[in-house]
């Protein structure tokens, strides 16, 4: 089976690999677990090194690997350089508090001395997507690699290149043996690494239905799993909000990887006494952004990262529009070569329509009318995901009380957009998956929090 890697800005092929036959995916299953004994005697000291080590590694290669995201992905020059310093943080952070996070923990109980210590499971299979190819991989494997677990890599076949490029940056930082790998497989090989024995556990960030699969394979065998899945991030803009810093923001948010973030801001719940000014702000931030060639330092967005995912969002416009949605910007396929589809926004968009109920995966905004601050905060919750959220507002007693205590999600940000942040846990709720990564929430979700108790004779 060829796996192949398109150009979404052009449609040409880039490369085509050969997939890993199935005995040669479990030759490397079986490497990573022989290189995972030894890993997991290592000290956190030593580990740090090499994790230190990887992100002068990244940092090194920052302009390559940012040209070859824009290459298979289509993201623009200046955002792959800043996904590529984000993943040299993470493995930093780590480095610097991995031992700190997984230190033994004293509890008082009627034993002499009891407590609880956090061991590596194995070798963890990462399913990762394209939309942040180095991010997604490596907010994984600093913690997992940290805590002394192994980890092999399963990644979208549309960014092989991508993938093969995360394990090199694992051997040029000189860890020893096989504790990385990557599987050049398809979707239908997933089952057969997750059933092998030595896969201790399962992460996926992906979509929603993709997590289902996954989640019940890894549960047939009583495997752990962590999924972060899709959402449709609610902001919302109340009528006390600074309207140019939200338009600013809801735009940066909007737009952040072209659109395709599973944290963007989808719905933009405003309410109704500030609607038009909000709306006109909205529409001229939105408007003034640069979409071409991703390899052109002056555009902001580039291509949809696969031509079906542009024309999937597409009929998610047309049908809202065809249900009483109205199109205020963009919503048309410009002509040409590319996956490209431009800045959308559309209003009055209600329950009922693709644009309400389902997840816009690209630059477009849908634009909901809230009577009160109640109802804003209904509509917000009115969703089968619950990944971010934000709130826009002067009032920041008011907001936090929003955020912190009425909307149903895993982050909620106040007058700034949702980002991950190694510092900090991310995650979702409902349909948006379940478990954490990062900070020191993430570390912990692949150890054995194994008890010990003891009694003097």
């Amino acid at each position: 089976m060829a796996i192949e890697s398109i150009n979404p800005a052009t449609g040409k092929l880039i490369k085509s690999y050969q997939a890993l036959s199935q005995q040669e995916v479990e030759q490397r299953i079986s490497e990573t677990h022989n290189s995972w004994l030894i890993w997991k005697t290592i000290s956190f000291q030593e580990r740090a090194r090499y994790i230190k080590n990887t992100a002068e590694v990244l940092r090194k290669r920052k302009a390559e690997l940012a040209h070859l995201m824009a290459l298979e992905m289509g993201k623009p020059l200046k955002a792959g350089e800043a996904e590529i310093e984000k993943c040299a943080v993470c493995c930093e952070y780590y480095a610097e508090n991995g031992a700190k996070f997984l230190a033994p923990e004293l509890i008082e109980t009627d034993a002499d001395k009891s407590y609880v210590v956090f061991q590596p499971l194995g070798v963890v299979l990462a399913i990762m997507p394209w939309n942040f190819p180095f991010w997604q991989a490596f907010r994984f494997i600093a913690p997992a690699l940290m805590a002394g677990n192994c980890g092999v890599l399963k990644h979208s076949s549309n960014v092989a290149g991508c993938a093969i490029a995360i394990e090199e940056i694992i051997r040029e930082a000189g860890f020893p043996g096989n504790v990385f790998q990557t599987l050049l497989i398809g979707s239908d090989a997933v089952d057969k690494v997750i059933e092998n024995t030595f896969i201790k556990a399962v992460t996926l960030t992906g979509s929603t239905s993709a997590g289902k699969k996954v989640a019940q394979k890894a549960a047939s065998l009583l495997k752990k799993s962590v999924l972060e899945l899709g959402g449709s991030d609610p902001y919302l803009i109340l009528k006390d909000a600074d309207l140019e810093l939200a338009a600013k923001v809801c735009t940066e948010s909007r737009l952040i990887n072209s659109g395709q973030s599973c944290i963007a801001a989808k719905r933009f719940i405003v309410a109704k006494e500030i609607e038009d000014e909000f709306i006109n702000r909205f529409k001229e931030n939105m408007s003034s952004k640069n979409m071409g060639n991703p390899l052109d330092e002056k555009n902001t967005i580039g291509p949809q990262a696969r031509h079906d995912l542009r024309d999937e969002l597409h009929q998610q416009v047309l049908k809202s529009i065809e249900m009483g949605a109205k199109c205020v910007l963009g919503g048309e396929i410009p002509e040409g070569d590319g996956a490209f589809y431009p800045p959308t926004i559309l209003t009055n968009v209600k329950k009922g329509m693709p644009a309400y109920d389902e997840e816009l995966f690209g630059p477009v905004a849908a634009v909901i009318t809230a009577d009160s601050e109640e109802k804003a905060i209904e509509i917000a919750n009115d969703t089968i995901f619950g990944l971010g959220a934000a709130v826009f507002s002067r009032d920041l007693p008011t907001a936090e009380h929003i955020a912190a205590n009425l909307l149903n999600a895993g982050s909620c940000f106040i007058n700034e957009l949702v980002k991950s942040d190694p510092r900090l846990p991310f995650g979702g709720i409902n349909q948006s998956g379940y478990g954490r990564e990062l900070g020191v929430y993430g570390i912990k979700e692949f150890v054995n929090i194994k008890t010990v108790f003891i009694k003097e004779p």
